[in-house]
């Protein structure tokens, strides 16, 4: 069996990607939507000069009317508009400690649910917004939802799908994520023309339209069969398991699935038992460096930055929307290059190879930076052949993130952890994530103003080190069933020792107890 692994009971897991399970994941990934339509949707609002008149008139004065002294790279520079956009990572923050504990009680699927309807009553909000704190009250409802829907969506799919396809169907979110961006840049596009208020409330209040969509589907689609055996639905747990798997006989996945169960339930204290179980140290350490590398590889400034990025360096108003719409679509098309690939060469080779390629795209962008604007940020007329080089510097670095450290950020911390820490240890991978994309929204305007070109050099640093970090620290993971993960650890030469040992305490214990009886 290609790319598969054979499990402790001696047997590989039967059955295949059915049309069932593969429809399912694409409905459950439509929360990836509502997160990436916000990404798309934030840099390109806050880059329309009637959006910036009305709520950031401070900004509107250095970058519509020009006021003279005014930095290139400090044009907006402004903090109402920076707490505009990082409100929302807060909020999916804190809403992200609190799905954890839905999500392990409750379900998957309630989860979903309630993300997508707390993100709806943001965009609700956005849409008819007549002041900055409507506006960043929007944004809270709508971090809450994205911090219910990113806790949720990543577990689902990688319980939901067979393990030999669990890489690229759990990329189905970060596809989702994709498009969203990529329809959000198109929509700005379109409603910058309006100049008018109605162009920037379309923009916001269209949200509604994948939150919607996520509703549905999250209320369609049934339950995850760990789930349901995690709440003591033994039986509604194997007629799914089989209707997905697509073949009668489930009965070794199912008993693992069930061993897994009863093992978490012994687990009174999941958060204590991640933090301070020695082996769950690699968990641990992956769930928190992965989503913190994530972040500062400085994609999101691309991302939610984008019109504000090129305007920056000298784009007009519609050349900045266009190229941010490029990117985006780079974005999403870079996407299904991974969703081929994870489960054939693995995590290990997307993740190096995409570090690479990001790490050279950011020199070739400071160099052509520093060169054209230097520190005083004046670049007088720019030409046609520097604007073109930026940009596509700007998408090789974006598909170089989109095939590796964006989907598998959120694959790998997903498929590593054991069932009885699955939920926190997917809550600790949304919360460090939220809140290094919090301190960069808060902080890029300002560190871009202060450090002009360097800022880039910044983020190139973490680029060496996450890829220096991957290539010591992170096994493979292709192909192996998401209950018999551990074994990985034990065979590691930095984590057995960790693994290892924590095994022969507790076996260790186990016999005391029975000498005891």
């Amino acid at each position: 069996m290609a790319g598969g692994v054979i499990s402790k009971s001696g047997k590989a897991y039967p059955g295949e990607l059915t049309g069932s399970a593969l429809i399912t994941c694409m409905i459950a990934a439509c929360g990836g939507l509502i997160f990436g339509y916000d990404i798309g949707i934030s840099g390109g609002v806050t880059s329309m000069p009637i959006f910036l008149k009305k709520f950031f008139p401070k900004v509107y004065e250095k970058e519509v009317l020009n006021v003279a002294g005014t930095n290139q790279y400090c044009k907006f520079s402004d903090k109402n508009l920076t707490l505009f956009t990082s409100s929302l990572y807060l909020a999916a923050l804190v809403s992200s400690m609190v799905a954890g504990t839905v999500t392990r009680v409750f379900g998957r699927k309630l989860s979903m649910i309630f993300g997508g309807l707390l993100f709806l009553t943001g965009a609700i909000l956005n849409a008819f917004a007549s002041h900055v704190y409507m506006l960043i009250l929007g944004r809270l409802f709508l971090g809450l939802g994205i911090g219910f829907a990113n806790q949720a969506v990543p577990v689902y799919l990688s319980e939901m799908a067979p393990y030999k396809y669990r890489g690229g169907c759990n990329m189905l979110f970060q596809l989702s994520i994709t498009i969203g961006i990529l329809v959000a840049n198109g929509i700005n596009y379109g409603t910058a023309k309006l100049k008018t208020d109605l162009g920037w409330r379309l923009s916001l209040g269209l949200a509604a339209l994948p939150a919607v969509a996520f509703i549905i589907g999250s209320l369609i689609v049934p339950d995850t069969p760990n789930s349901l055996i995690e709440r003591g639905k033994q039986e509604e747990a194997k007629i799914k398991l089989r209707r997905i798997r697509g073949v009668e006989d489930i009965d070794d996945e199912f008993d693992d699935m069930l061993a897994a169960s009863i093992e978490s339930k012994k687990v009174e204290h999941p958060w204590g038992k991640l933090l301070r179980g020695r082996k769950y140290t690699p968990q641990l350490v992956f769930v928190i460096l992965i989503p913190f590398f994530q972040q500062f590889t400085g994609m999101n400034v691309f991302m939610f930055y984008a019109p504000v990025l090129f305007k920056t360096i000298g784009f007009g108003d519609a050349a900045s929307l266009g190229s941010s719409l490029i990117t985006g679509a780079v974005n999403m098309v870079a996407t299904f290059v991974s969703i081929y690939y994870v489960d054939k060469v693995g995590r290990r080779f997307l993740f190096i190879q995409g570090g690479i390629q990001m790490f050279i795209c950011q020199m070739v962008i400071t160099g052509c930076i520093a060169w054209k604007f230097g520190t005083n940020g004046n670049p007088g007329e720019l030409p046609t052949w520097f604007a073109a080089i930026v940009v596509v510097a700007i998408c090789v670095y974006v598909a170089g993130f989109a095939w590796s450290w964006g989907p598998l950020g959120w694959l790998v911390p997903s498929e590593i952890l054991p069932l009885e820490v699955r939920s926190v240890g997917q809550t600790t991978n949304v919360v460090v994530n939220m809140v290094c994309t919090f301190v960069i929204a808060q902080l890029f305007l300002g560190m871009m103003c202060k450090m002009k070109f360097g800022l880039f050099i910044f983020f190139s640093v973490f680029v060496i080190l996450m890829t220096i970090f991957i290539i010591m620290f992170l096994p493979e993971t292709k192909g192996i069933p998401i209950e018999e993960m551990s074994e990985i650890w034990e065979k590691h030469w930095a984590w057995k020792h960790f693994v290892i040992q924590e095994v022969d305490v507790e076996m260790s214990n186990e016999q005391v107890k029975k000498n005891g009886d």
